[in-house]
């Protein structure tokens, strides 16, 4: 299959403009080239994961976050040509188009120097500058500023304009519709506003205030009842909960300035002395137009850029999280025994086989009140034996540590140990148990089994089976129904469409829900694959996929990189080697007189490769796409996960009750923030170890530090029994 494919006709007209390139390129921190093609390969179709894997060469080895970057700024600019060339032509119409706001149009560089350009030529709502105008009062503006210089007195000009048919009473009101129109001009000129809005941004003082008799019902919000900090630099975190406070009708905040020397400024901008008659309407139009217009436009727009910056934080640390969710490591295609913990109701039983096939089911009592030890005990063992467990995995809910010493004990007991007991959590379980998704699955199981086949399928394949559920029901987030959730869910998307690729896509085994996350996928083809695959049986290679309606060449282009077949037809189906390029392995093997069957998976051979011979600019071939091959050909099919670990609890740690100040743990980060990190330390609750104690070093992001997932060593510095609040240490004692 060809690497250069012809620029389709509809986007050789999303060609981004040379200017727009290289502010993108200074963003993202590249050369314009780079960003030109990459933007050039998005135009004809192709997705992130597809070009950061196997174009290479085109963007010189642009990865995936950049590569976002650029899709997102190309987008962006995109639009901007778009809304320019239409405001453009709506000025041109209104025929006030002169080459100075030609050139000034032609500039710009961000949606909101266009809108600011707009502003005055925008068919607007009735104002009152609006209202004067259509009174005939324009001209009576234009005398106040002319004559400002002078001693004319403003009552005598304004005497001529009185008008009982054009609705002007008196000269009064005439001086006031003057004033309306010049207060409404000057703060229309973008200038002014760019202006005003760089000092908000920058210099502004964000003021909250508890709202009058709220103090009892607002308690949650104390911290804000009377506070003040830079807007500039206030954290995500902060702003979030102060807005979320202002929503539930408790806080109220405003942007405070120096309001007087921008007043001044801006009537200073008019040069004209404002001492004089005439002058001093002038004045008070400006002073009524930075109150009344000016302040309140560019305050909302400024709240709303540290709103946006505030959620772009709060969505990027989701986002991380949720990555390294996925990232989890699998224990691999072993039989599993899953179980869903519980007091009253019992414990849900379900295995598992290595393909995730539910065998036997049930529930058991293995701990207080409804305490049936021995049919708990026979269930586990008979299990063990009948289905041959490699693993038992237990969702970290209600009694989740009661169940895993009982397990433990009991294997012990049977000699069972090689037998690995793990918790896992379980957050999310109950809402795919009860969907639409798991009714499809596991139709012959109720809610309950379907939570524990859930549990141990997690524990198979953490991505495979987290691919089902909401990302925002996955509990590694902050303030995310506080957030744009638009902004939200495409951040998330992105974020398993970025593992699902990188992991790889067992072609025979996926579910429709991690088919449609690969390259080039979409829902209804993914239906469509696994509905072939149910009919016809396994895929035998990759290029059988091609039978599957609706899969033609530019899919296949795609997705086949991204999907496995194990044990299939061609050996290069397993492992990340795109069918674009088994031409070359061929010619490798060839080369080296050795099979391809030979070659893949067998380290000395691929040592013995050089990959200088095979470059070819022509094909697209250079170095990056060719020790990329090599790196497959040594170790295919590999895992980017790491191998599997699972923190060790300790037995006499199972509630918050049982800790002391001073006690040394092992627990799993189950969520990092801003402000810290919360660790499971198996009593029910997690742990917050804050920033100031999660090294002995300086610690700006937590994120640098921990990950979702990863395993810790934490020692209790306080506990809260009465708020159920436990503070941690990683610091080295």
């Amino acid at each position: 299959m060809s690497t250069k494919t012809e620029l389709p006709t509809d986007a050789k007209t999303a060609v981004l403009e040379d200017r727009f390139t290289s502010i993108i390129a200074e963003s993202v921190g590249c050369r314009p080239q780079q960003i030109s093609a990459a933007a050039w390969l998005f135009a004809e179709g192709s997705t992130v994961p597809f070009v950061a894997r196997y174009r290479k060469e085109a963007t010189a080895g642009l990865v995936d976050e950049q590569l976002e970057v650029i899709a997102k700024e190309r987008d962006y600019f995109l639009e901007l040509s778009q809304r320019r060339d239409a405001v453009i032509s709506t000025i041109e119409d209104q025929g006030k188009l002169t080459p100075e706001l030609a050139k000034a149009l032609g500039a710009v560089t961000t949606k909101r120097e266009l809108e600011d350009l707009y502003l005055p030529f925008k068919k607007k709502r009735r104002t009152r500058a609006q209202m004067a105008r259509e009174r005939g009062l324009e001209p009576l503006a234009d005398l106040l500023l002319d004559k400002a210089p002078g001693r004319e007195d403003p009552e005598t000009l304004a005497s001529g304009f009185v008008s009982e048919e054009n609705g002007v009473a008196d000269v009064a009101a005439a001086l006031a519709g003057a004033r309306d129109i010049l207060a409404e001009s000057v703060v229309e000129i973008a200038e002014h506003r760019s202006r005003l809005r760089d000092a908000m941004a920058s210099e502004s003082t964000l003021r909250v205030r508890v709202i009058g008799g709220k103090e009892n019902e607002g308690e949650v919000y104390r911290d804000y009842f009377d506070h003040s900090e830079s807007s500039s630099r206030i954290p995500s975190h902060r702003f979030l909960a102060i807005l979320r406070g202002e929503r539930e009708g408790f806080l109220v905040s405003d942007l405070e300035m120096d309001d007087d020397a921008e007043m001044d400024r801006l009537s200073r901008s008019w040069d004209v002395p404002l001492q004089t008659p005439c002058g001093e309407h002038v004045h008070q139009a400006t002073i009524d137009g930075y109150r009344r217009l000016l302040r309140p436009s560019i305050e909302n727009e400024v709240r709303s850029e540290v709103r946006e910056r505030a959620e772009s934080e709060a969505i990027g640390v989701f986002r991380e999280n949720l990555e390294a969710l996925l990232m989890q490591s699998p224990i691999g295609q072993l039989s599993v025994m899953g179980l869903d913990p519980g007091y009253r109701t019992g414990c849900k039983v379900a295995v598992v086989d290595g393909t995730g096939k539910v065998g036997t089911t049930g529930v058991i009592y293995p701990v207080p009140p409804v305490l049936k030890e021995a049919q708990a005990k026979s269930m586990i063992l008979r299990c063990v034996k009948e289905h041959g467990l490699h693993a038992i995995a237990i969702g970290n809910g209600t009694g989740s540590r009661e169940t895993e010493i009982f397990t433990r004990g009991v294997l012990k007991e049977a000699g069972f140990t090689e037998v690995i007991v793990a918790i896992v959590p379980e957050t999310g379980a109950s809402i795919y148990s009860s969907s639409a998704l798991a009714r499809e699955e596991l139709p012959d199981h109720d809610v309950t089994i379907r939570g524990a086949v859930s549990i141990a399928r997690r524990l198979q394949d953490p991505l495979a089976e987290l691919v089902k559920i909401e990302p925002k029901s996955l509990g590694v987030g902050q303030y995310q129904h506080d957030v744009n959730q638009r902004s939200l869910s495409n951040e998330l998307d992105a974020a398993v469409e970025r593992i699902v690729n990188r992991v790889g896509v067992e072609l025979n085994s996926a579910s429709v829900s991690l088919l449609r996350r690969v390259s080039g996928l979409s829902d209804r083809l993914a239906r469509n694959v696994v509905a072939h695959r149910d009919e016809n049986g396994p895929f035998p290679s990759r290029r059988a996929v091609l039978k599957v309606a609706g899969f033609g060449p530019k899919t296949f282009e795609l997705s086949a990189g991204f999907l496995r077949v194990r044990g299939g037809d061609h050996p290069l189906d397993q492992t990340a080697v795109h069918p674009e390029r088994y031409k070359l392995v061929k010619e490798m093997c060839q080369e080296l007189s050795v099979s391809m069957e030979d070659l893949v998976g067998n380290a000395e051979q691929v040592s013995r490769l050089n990959l200088q011979r095979y470059e070819d600019e022509e094909q697209g071939l250079g170095l990056y796409t060719l020790e990329d091959i090599k790196a497959e050909l040594e170790r295919p099919g590999r895992d980017p996960r790491p191998e599997f670990k699972s923190p060790e609890w300790r037995d006499d740690v199972q509630s918050v009750d049982d800790l002391t100040v001073g006690m040394q743990l092992e627990g799993r980060v189950s969520n990092v923030t801003n402000f810290g990190a919360f660790v499971d330390v198996g009593v029910k609750r997690d742990g917050l170890v804050h920033i100031s104690e999660l090294s002995d070093q300086w610690v700006a992001d937590p994120k640098e530090f921990v990950k979702v997932g990863q395993i810790v060593k934490v020692k209790v510095l306080e506990v809260d029994q009465e708020r159920g609040r436990v503070a941690l240490s990683m610091k080295q004692a």
